[in-house]
């Protein structure tokens, strides 16, 4: 199956989901290329973002078991290529 290359945006309001946003990118760690964190404290939230290469399948089921998750947001853009 052909893979997408793909950036994940992930903002999380709730500290206590931080556990679980890991743990699921652990899960799904051989299609991510790279993840760039930013604790924003000022209006306390955590802003990642994640670039990945994998199955549009893959990539919908991360982003959307992350978007589940309480106080988290997830969204997902696509390369044309």
């Amino acid at each position: 199956m052909e893979t997408r290359v793909a950036v994940i945006a992930i903002i999380v309001e709730n500290e206590s989901s931080v556990e679980g946003v890991n743990a699921l990118l652990h899960e799904y760690s051989s299609g991510i290329i790279g993840r760039m964190g930013v604790p924003y404290r000022a209006k306390g939230v955590n802003i990642i973002s994640i670039a990945v290469d994998a199955e549009q399948d893959v990539i919908n089921t991360l982003a959307g078991k992350i978007g589940r998750l309480e106080g988290v947001t997830a969204k997902t853009v696509y390369s044309s290529v």
